[in-house]
C-alpha cells in the first residue's frame, strides 16, 4: 500500500463533526496559550534553580519567586496541552497515533515524568526558605524532568511529520518492536527553537513581575526594578539568540518546501521585527514597556503558531494528505454545545483571573461586589448545567 493511501485509510471512518479549517484555527490558537507557560515553566524552572545558588538577596527572592510560579504555570502548562492535543487528533488522527504507538513507552511515561516533576518542583518550593544548599536538587531533577518532557514531545511530534520512514522505524530487518521503547527522530535546531524561546519569554514574565508587584506598598522597588532591567535584557538577548536558531533551523528544513518565500512566513517577519524594537525600547524602562513587551510577545508566539501548522501542512503534503480533504459530517448539536461551553468558560475564567489579578496588586482587602462578571458567571455556569442536565435526561430517554 502507497503511503497516501495508507493515511486515508487510518483517517476515522464517520470523519470530523466540523469543517476542518475551524479546528486548524482552534488548533493554533491553543497551542499558542499552551506553549507560553511551557516555555515559562522551563525558563522559571532554570531561573529558580540557578538564582537559589546565588548568594545575594535579590536572587534568593528571585529564586521563591520563580519556585512558587513554576508550580502553578506547570499545571496551567499541563491543562492548556489538552486543547491542541485533542485538535491534532481530530484532523492529524493517521499521523499523531502512528507516532505514539511507535514510541508509546515514551508517551505513557510522560505523565509519570510531569507528575514527578510537579512534585519535585513543589518540594523545592516548599524546601527553599530553609536557604540549605543540597535543597537546590529538588529544582535541579525538576528541571531535568521538565527538559526530558520535552524531547518526548518534540521526538513523537517531529516523527509524526515523516510517514516515509515508519515502516522502518517498526520493523528492523526481520525484527518488529512491539515495545515502543524507541524515540526514533530528534531535530536539534528545531528543538532549541523552542527553548531559547523559553528565556525570552520567561524576561517578559519577569518584566511583568516587576510592573504588576509595583503597585503593592509592601514590595521593595528597588528589588522589582533590578528584576525589571534583568528580565529586559534576558528578553532581548534571548530573542536575538532564537532568530540566530530559527535561521538554523530555516536552513535545515526540505529544500522542496521554499519555506522562505511562503506567504505566511514573510508576514511573520515584520512581526519579529516590532518585538525588536519594543524590546529595545524596553531596556530604557522595562516596566513601562512591560504590558507592551507582553502583548507583541504573545503576538509572535501566535504568528510562530500559526507557521508551525503552515509547516506541517507542508510535511504531510508531500504525501498528498491534505486536512481540507477529511470528510465532513456535520454535527451542529455538538459543535452548539462546544461553543456555548467556551464561551460559559471564558466567563468563567476571565472572572477568576479578574480577582486573582486585583487581589494580588493590594496588600489590602479589596472590595469585588461590584464586579459584573461575578453574576454572569454564575448564571452561565447554572444555564450550563441545566442543559447539560437535559441532555442527559433526553439521551437516557
Amino acid at each position: 500500500m502507497h503511503i497516501p493511501e495508507l493515511l486515508h485509510s487510518l483517517q476515522d471512518p464517520l470523519g470530523i463533526p466540523f469543517y476542518p479549517l475551524v479546528f486548524q484555527i482552534l488548533l493554533v490558537v491553543t497551542f499558542a496559550l499552551h506553549i507560553i507557560f511551557v516555555n515559562v515553566v522551563v525558563g522559571g524552572s532554570f531561573m529558580s534553580v540557578y538564582a537559589y545558588l546565588r548568594k545575594d538577596t535579590y536572587h534568593k527572592a528571585l529564586s521563591k519567586a520563580f519556585a512558587k510560579a513554576t508550580t502553578i504555570n506547570l499545571s496551567v502548562a499541563i491543562v492548556l496541552g489538552v486543547a491542541p492535543l485533542l485538535f491534532t487528533q481530530v484532523i492529524y488522527d493517521p499521523f499523531w497515533y502512528t507516532s505514539n504507538v511507535l514510541s508509546a513507552a515514551w508517551m505513557i511515561g510522560i505523565i509519570f515524568v510531569l507528575m514527578t516533576a510537579f512534585a519535585f518542583a513543589y518540594l523545592f518550593y516548599l524546601k527553599s526558605s530553609t536557604g540549605k544548599r543540597h535543597i537546590v536538587l529538588w529544582g535541579v531533577f525538576s528541571f531535568i524532568l521538565i527538559l526530558l518532557a520535552a524531547v518526548i514531545m518534540h521526538s513523537v511530534s517531529y516523527q509524526a511529520l515523516q510517514p516515509g520512514k515508519w515502516l522502518a522505524w517498526y520493523m528492523n530487518n526481520s525484527s518488529v518492536d512491539l515495545y515502543g521503547a524507541k524515540l526514533h527522530a530528534f531535530q536539534l535546531p528545531r528543538f532549541l527553537h523552542f527553548m531559547v524561546a523559553s528565556f525570552s519569554l520567561t524576561g517578559a514574565f519577569m518584566m511583568l513581575y516587576a510592573w504588576y508587584f509595583w503597585a503593592r506598598d509592601d514590595m521593595d522597588t528597588a528589588y522589582l526594578a533590578w528584576v525589571g532591567r534583568t528580565g529586559a535584557r534576558m528578553a532581548l538577548g534571548f530573542t536575538v539568540l532564537q532568530m540566530a536558531v530559527g535561521v538554523w533551523w530555516l536552513l535545515s528544513l526540505p529544500a522542496t518546501f521554499h519555506f522562505y518565500t511562503n506567504y505566511m512566513f514573510l508576514l511573520g517577519v515584520p512581526v519579529v521585527g516590532v518585538l525588536l524594537v519594543v524590546l529595545i525600547l524596553a531596556q530604557r524602562d522595562p516596566r513601562r514597556y512591560a504590558l507592551a513587551t507582553a502583548v507583541t510577545m504573545g503576538i509572535t508566539v501566535f504568528a510562530m503558531s500559526s507557521l508551525r501548522e503552515v509547516l506541517r501542512m507542508l510535511y504531510a503534503g508531500r504525501y498528498n494528505y491534505s486536512v481540507y480533504t477529511y470528510t465532513v459530517n456535520l454535527s451542529y448539536g455538538s459543535t452548539a454545545l462546544f461553543l456555548a461551553s467556551f464561551v460559559m468558560g471564558t466567563f468563567i475564567v476571565g472572572y477568576l483571573l479578574t480577582v486573582i489579578f486585583r487581589m494580588g496588586r493590594s496588600s489590602k482587602p479589596i472590595d469585588l461586589s461590584s464586579l459584573r462578571l461575578r453574576t454572569w458567571s454564575v448564571y452561565l455556569m447554572i444555564a450550563w448545567i441545566l442543559v447539560m442536565i437535559g441532555i442527559g435526561v433526553v439521551i437516557a430517554s
